[in-house]
């Protein structure tokens, strides 16, 4: 049974993800602040954190920064009333792999969850794909470029990994959303943007030439120039 993490220092909101996530037949953990939730994901590593960004203590953005400094890459989906696009990069950028915006309807968390639990549990093709000096293998969830290990979150080495499957080939925005990230996400693709960002910059570390290019207005491509 998949266990999930709420944090959150809103004791109804709390209480009522709670329960919409054990009528799923889900394990679920609480706790109202990052101060409180790390030493939870240290003993029990969840399989999902859902995670607010304003709480006392310790917010949302410092948690997350320190869960990545200790390389711990558990998938996390946070939750604020913050909904401008400016919120929703900051929010990405610091390491979360989705954003939920405050009021949101429990049919659309549940939707997240499970589609984020899919990728948590998925099976990948365990066949190496490699292209341009980029070596990616599921069976390991190992990569690197030119002999240089790639450290990559979940998100980013689902991305890579489909992007290795089609090299040459363009993807479209739409088709790369619901392949990584499991569902619609209605148009809104700030996430699949900074991904892209991320990857680029670990691939291009040390002056490497690019390898993924946007294709405007249709979606992206992995190629040699």
């Amino acid at each position: 049974m998949p266990t999930i993490l709420i944090v959150d220092d809103d004791p109804k909101l709390l209480k009522m993800l709670q329960r919409t996530l054990i009528y799923e037949n889900l394990s679920v953990l609480t706790a109202s602040s990052g101060l409180e939730a790390l030493p939870i994901v240290r003993g029990h590593q969840p399989d999902l954190i859902i995670l607010d960004w304003m709480m006392p203590k310790m917010d949302g953005l410092t948690f997350i920064q320190k869960l990545r400094d200790e390389e711990n890459q558990t998938m996390i989906l946070m939750l604020t009333a913050r909904d401008t696009i400016e919120n929703r990069v900051e929010g990405l950028e610091s390491g979360a792999d989705d954003y939920l915006v405050k009021p949101f309807a429990p049919a659309e968390l549940i939707a997240r969850v499970h589609a984020m639990l899919r990728r948590v549990q998925a099976k990948p093709e365990n066949q190496e794909v490699a292209y341009a000096g980029v070596t990616l293998d599921p069976s390991s969830r190992e990569a690197q470029r030119d002999d240089m290990p790639l450290s990559l979150t979940v998100t980013e080495f689902s991305l890579l990994h489909l992007l290795l499957r089609h090299p040459r080939q363009v993807l479209e925005r739409s088709q790369i959303m619901n392949d990584v990230w499991g569902y619609d996400f209605g148009g809104d693709d700030n996430v699949l943007e900074i991904y892209i960002g991320y990857l680029r910059k670990k691939l291009e570390a040390g002056g490497a030439p690019r390898l993924i290019h946007t294709i405007r207005g249709v979606g992206y491509v992995l190629r040699e120039e």
